[in-house]
């Protein structure tokens, strides 16, 4: 028994002591935080690597981070929206005073002055007011600014160079007795001009009201960083409502369904007619409507004009007539789909008979949208213009058959956009060529080679040769320019709209 106990003590003896229930807990505890600790440092550094895989994209980071997208986008059946650009900060900077700008003439002159008054308050150091827009012209839209393009997205995206307010401060209102100081700055002026001349007059008015803005500042000899925000301004900030963009996408979208499309800013239009004072083509009644128009608005300075002289020196609009046979001369076939890029064309639907005889596939806005997509934008003939303007950048090819405002401005779009196709006429040669033809003279196959030669000819000697040579280490664009007759401040804007795009410091040259 004895043996027996001894056994069972040696045993016993062997057993570990029992440890404290609190020592155990303690233990449990600190293997837990361990446990949580890893996991959060692992998952910390997963989630850094994710994010460095975003920007570096190395091949198994980002392969891996692309299928969590995705998962994540099928697991919640998310559509994808468009996020806005993040909001660059705010210029900072003492304002000199409040800049106030009533613009004058048609929607791309207007576009055109927005663009230069930006950029003269920058110049100044000024505050701007929300541009007013021309009511009292021929067109007689009552459109306000915030009813063409987007005042929000204007504001915002120009923030880190100009402050611009919706409206003057009370205290600077007509209605509380302020008078602001008004006049029209001189044309084409340049930036010794402002500085000079312009901003002392921010001393003794706090206010100043710009009354006229067509072709205030000048296209050359101002400055890399201001010719830069010009084109920033027209290619960036400018941007229409969401209702013209809409309407205007769907136009493209209806004429891009039915296969690829030319536009014809066909600027035969009353305005323009008697503005000008071309009237070939045109009845005597035609012919003295005109006039009697031209005489009604005081400041179209020109009033006797003659109309054979003018066309003669190319400086007419081809009339409708004259753009069907030039278009069949210069290759187009009668399949062709064309878009009428105008307002009311004078004579209506009589004028056209010709072209559309050669293009049965004319179309205008009106024929493609349902009348009552349409009935908002009646009587607003720049909003009217806006959807011209978004279908003439998107159309295969360009073709206006008068170098005004919006051929300008839309080509100049056009070449920012990617150097799309713009048929630039040479309409002096082209009426010498139409009258050969018209008389007998030009039969018309020796008509047609002549026309096109004399474009080949034009495009080579007069088109403007970007040559974008990006420097590794100075990011230079250079711009050769080939006996240029293209408007100047295009030239440049498109320069200058490439260093936008490529978000760096270029500086373009004229070689």
């Amino acid at each position: 028994m004895e043996g027996r106990s001894e056994g069972v003590q040696l045993r016993s003896d062997k057993i570990p002591a029992p440890v404290p229930a609190p020592a155990i807990q303690r233990t449990r505890l600190q293997v837990w935080f361990i446990r949580v600790c890893s996991s959060i440092l692992i998952w910390t550094c997963f989630v850094q690597l994710v994010a460095v895989s975003e920007l570096w994209q190395p091949r198994l980071l980002a392969g891996l981070s692309n299928r969590l997208i995705g998962f994540t986008k099928v697991s919640f059946q998310v559509e994808e929206v468009p996020l806005s650009p993040p909001l660059l900060p705010p210029r900072n900077y003492t304002s000199n005073g409040f800049l106030k700008v009533s613009c004058n003439g048609g929607l791309n002159q207007m576009r055109a002055a927005i663009c230069d008054m930006v950029t003269v308050a920058r110049l100044l150091n000024l505050t701007l007011v929300v541009p007013e827009l021309d009511k009292t012209s021929f067109w007689a839209d009552p459109s306000d600014f915030e009813d063409i393009f987007d005042v929000k997205h204007f504001i915002d995206s120009l923030r880190d160079e100009v402050r611009i307010v919706r409206r003057l401060p009370k205290r600077f209102n007509r209605k509380y007795g302020y008078q602001p100081f008004e006049m029209p700055p001189v044309s084409w002026s340049n930036e010794k001009y402002y500085l000079k001349q312009i901003l002392p007059l921010f001393d003794k008015y706090k206010v100043i009201h710009f009354n006229r803005t067509d072709t205030r500042l000048a296209n050359n000899g101002i400055p890399l960083y201001l010719q830069k925000l010009r084109c920033r301004v027209n290619f960036q900030a400018l941007k229409f409502t969401p209702e013209i963009e809409a309407l205007g996408y769907k136009l493209v979208r209806i004429l891009q369904g039915k296969g690829p499309f030319l536009a014809l800013h066909l600027r035969y239009e009353m305005d323009m007619l008697a503005f000008s004072g071309c009237t070939h083509g045109c009845s005597k009644e035609e012919a003295e409507e005109l006039k009697r128009l031209r005489y009604a608005f005081p400041w179209w300075r020109e009033k006797e004009i003659v109309s054979e002289e003018k066309r003669s020196q190319g400086l007419c609009p081809l009339t409708p007539e004259e753009a069907a046979l030039v278009l069949q001369a210069l290759g187009f076939d009668k399949d062709t789909q064309i878009y009428i890029a105008s307002g009311e064309i004078y004579g209506g639907w009589r004028r056209l008979a010709a072209l559309r005889t050669a293009f049965p596939q004319i179309v205008k806005k009106e024929m493609l949208l349902d009348p009552e997509e349409l009935r908002q934008f009646q009587n607003h003939s720049s909003q009217m213009a806006a959807l011209d303007f978004m279908v003439s950048i998107a159309s295969n090819i360009f073709v206006p058959t008068y170098d005004g405002n919006m051929a300008r401005l839309v080509e100049g779009h056009r070449r920012y956009l990617g150097f799309k196709n713009t048929t630039q006429l040479d309409r002096r040669k082209l009426v010498e060529l139409l009258d050969l033809h018209q008389n007998g003279t030009l039969l018309w196959d020796e008509f047609s080679v002549r026309v096109r030669l004399a474009h080949e000819k034009k495009w080579v000697s007069q088109l403007v040769v970007l040559l974008l040579q990006t420097s590794p280490r100075k990011k230079i664009i250079s711009m050769r320019i080939l006996k240029s007759a293209f408007v100047r401040e295009q030239v440049v804007m498109t320069c200058y709209s490439l260093a936008i795009r490529l978000q760096s410091s270029e500086v373009c040259h004229k070689i």
